[in-house]
């Protein structure tokens, strides 16, 4: 029996990296998805990905930006109107900002971090929440990160959401367990999906490989995660197999929250 058959799971970020990653497992497990992403070109890149190796899969595709609690309440609603339930929520979609030292870091840039990053996360947790109470079962996986654990230079803004997604998934494990509801946040470390190249860009610029190689130096593996690695920890995660696991955060980074 396929842990995903006749299960609605709504995956936000769905358009790219751990997001896409995920969709696929899940896919592949006999999930119906509701991918959300504001890059539609991604969301029907993730879509074309799922029906090469899974053709028989549902997947719906919306476009939204998560900092707009309009544009949530929309992907929310279209799943509850086209499907009447969501077993499963990858709440995830994030972005990294820019790096500077806090006393250099933009307040347009870090309030922008934090819209997506824990605004985002709130509203979709606020909204599905609501209908897994009422439903009397539900789980939830958010993304957060290893610098939702500990300090991260120059990233301030999105140390600071990634702090509060770590905070809004235990409070609300606290708050929903009674309702059948397992809520808990995933932290990953060095995964190569194209927000990490993108950082990497930023930091190193063409010889972003060579700074590559000092970011993956941090975690006692020594070299990235792959998004699939990732996505098999989200699909158990959200499968019932998890249930009983609720407000933990677990970190998939090579060790690297455990390095002295």
């Amino acid at each position: 029996m396929k842990r995903f058959q006749d299960k609605v799971v709504i995956i936000t970020g769905g358009g790219s990296g751990l997001g896409a990653a995920s969709a696929l497992q899940m896919a592949k497990e006999g999930a119906t998805l509701v991918l959300v992403d504001i890059n539609e070109e991604g969301l029907e890149e993730s879509k074309q990905a799922i029906m090469d190796v899974a053709p028989e899969a549902t997947v719906e595709l919306v476009e939204a930006n998560v900092a707009k609690e309009a544009d949530v309440k929309n992907y929310i609603e279209h799943t509850v109107d086209k499907f009447g339930k969501i077993d499963a929520f990858f709440n995830n979609a994030g972005i990294e900002g820019k790096q500077n030292l806090t006393e250099d870091y933009g307040v347009d840039e870090f309030e922008k971090v934090i819209n997506i990053n824990l605004n985002g996360v709130f509203y979709g947790m606020k909204h599905v929440l609501a209908i897994m109470k009422k439903q009397g079962y539900g789980s939830i996986v958010n993304t957060a990160s290893v610098g939702g654990i500990r300090g991260v230079g120059n990233q301030s803004g999105y140390s600071a959401s990634k702090h509060g997604v770590v905070g809004l998934t235990r409070n609300s494990g606290v708050e929903y367990g009674e309702f059948g509801v397992s809520i808990k946040a995933i932290a990953p470390g060095a995964i190569m999906t194209p927000m990490v190249e993108g950082s990497l860009k930023q930091v190193g610029g063409e010889n972003w490989e060579e700074a590559g190689k000092e970011f993956v130096s941090a975690n006692p593996m020594k070299r990235f995660g792959k998004p699939e690695e990732v996505g098999y920890l989200v699909a158990f995660l959200l499968s019932d197999q998890a249930n009983f696991i609720n407000g933990a955060v677990i970190p998939i980074d090579g060790g690297q929250s455990y390095k002295y």
